[in-house]
């Protein structure tokens, strides 16, 4: 089969490599692609977004199928407009895409059928948000932009003037543009956070191994938020007991929920939980596989991950193995210095051979934000490289990425150094 990924980042060079290991894949494509990736499959420069020339592209080069991995895309309908002309791909239609696109959608979803999430109001009016949280007077309080918002749209208030500066940032100097135009805020919930990953074809769901996210850019959890700066999976707080309770309170209404919207869920559905002293709840829903959480979550995959891909689209998923292999995965992100604010681009990374680091046993290196130039690499984003490595436990598969991580060199590259240790703490 000859498949195209759509995006560019370490999430699709996970799933490219990842995808490349089933026999049924022949040829693969990704658009626009990364300097790392184009070691391991054909890049075409289409920016994601660009719905109508990416189809163009994949009618014109007769893709058998379609690997939508970004947000913005399934946002914009790519699923629909490739169906159109009879491609088969993986991920939800627009009408499901809401679930991430809109955090109005997903929370009015959750309260109607019942999904346990943090208590919220909607509005459009920045002076009733402030009105409304003044009226609450309980801080920490949340306010979330209602669209797509690169990851950043989240804040958390800690008094009157964060509010007030969230409000203007969000709504009146519209940072996100008409992602603003509506938003939400909810309580402050607290406890370990959890991401799961899951494949869903519209009616079953399969979730896949548990991972922890890193937000902040420094350590101790400090600085300001990132798309993520590490991830080990599986998560150690996320037991079988409460795999179970959120399989019964949180999966299975989700995806029920959406089939009686009319609006079946088909990909990959990520749930962001917090284990709350009341119990697990839904912090947000993303449309599609989660970054850096794949870099973790697909190297521990046993099973065909495109046998299973299109299983999701044809609606067979309940009778396909989705099976992990027993093990743990880290990924250290390499940053350029400076990220998440300005940071410089075009620093010659050192280190690597084709890409990776063939002395390195286990060690896989996701590139993120990496260009080819006059045939070198050279960095070309906020977050540049991922590091991941697996092991039969934790401890050594963080041991594994850190030494790996070492033997890569760029001017100002930025590391967390404590990935990984509530983790550890927690397996005490």
């Amino acid at each position: 089969m000859k498949i195209l990924v759509v995006g560019g980042g370490g999430r699709e060079h996970a799933i490219i490599r990842a995808l490349k290991q089933s026999p049924q894949c022949t040829e693969i494509w990704c658009a626009p692609g990364n300097g790392g990736i184009s070691y391991d499959a054909h890049c075409k420069a289409i920016p994601a977004t660009d719905v109508d020339a990416m189809v163009a592209f994949a009618k014109e080069e007769a893709f058998d199928y379609v690997v939508v991995a970004q947000d913005d895309p399934l946002a914009l309908g790519m699923v629909d407009a490739l169906a159109e002309v009879g491609i088969p791909a993986f991920g939800p239609d627009k009408a499901a895409a809401r679930i991430e696109a809109s955090k109005v959608f997903s929370k009015n979803l959750m309260q109607k059928y019942g999904i346990p999430t943090a208590d919220y109001a909607v509005f459009d009016d920045p002076a009733k948000v402030i009105a409304y949280v003044e009226e609450k007077n309980k801080y920490p309080v949340v306010i979330k932009a209602d669209g797509l918002a690169l990851g950043k749209g989240v804040l958390i208030c800690q008094n009157h003037e964060d509010v007030t500066e969230a409000v203007k940032e969000i709504m009146l100097d519209k940072k996100f543009g008409a992602s603003g135009n509506h938003v939400v805020v909810e309580e402050f919930l607290t406890g370990p956070e959890v991401s799961v990953l899951s494949f869903c074809d519209g009616k079953t769901v399969k979730p896949m191994v548990s991972s922890m996210d890193h937000k902040r850019a420094l350590d101790g959890d400090q600085g300001l938020n990132t798309g993520g700066m590490g991830t080990v999976a599986p998560n150690p707080y996320y037991t079988q007991e409460v795999a179970d309770r959120c399989m019964k309170e949180i999966f299975l209404p989700t995806v029920a929920a959406m089939q009686a919207e009319g609006c079946p869920f088909k990909g990959c559905l990520y749930f962001g939980l917090m284990l709350t002293p009341n119990g697990p709840k839904v912090i947000e829903y993303n449309c599609r596989f989660g970054d850096p959480e794949t870099q973790v979550v697909l190297p521990l995959l046993e099973s065909d991950l495109l046998t299973i891909m299109q299983a999701t689209t044809n609606g067979t998923l309940a009778e396909t193995e989705v099976k992990f292999r027993n093990g743990a995965a880290a990924c250290v992100i390499l940053a350029s210095g400076g990220y998440p604010l300005a940071y410089e681009k075009g620093k010659e990374i050192t280190g690597l051979s084709e890409g990776q680091l063939p002395g390195c046993a286990d060690v896989t290196v996701y590139h993120a934000g990496t260009a080819l130039k006059d045939g070198k690499l050279v960095t070309n984003g906020g977050r540049v490289l991922g590091v991941t490595a697996t092991a039969d436990a934790l401890p050594e598969a963080l041991k594994k990425a850190y030494a790996a991580s070492e033997n890569i060199h760029f001017d100002k590259l930025h590391k967390r150094s404590d990935i990984g240790a509530r983790a550890l703490a927690a397996m005490q």
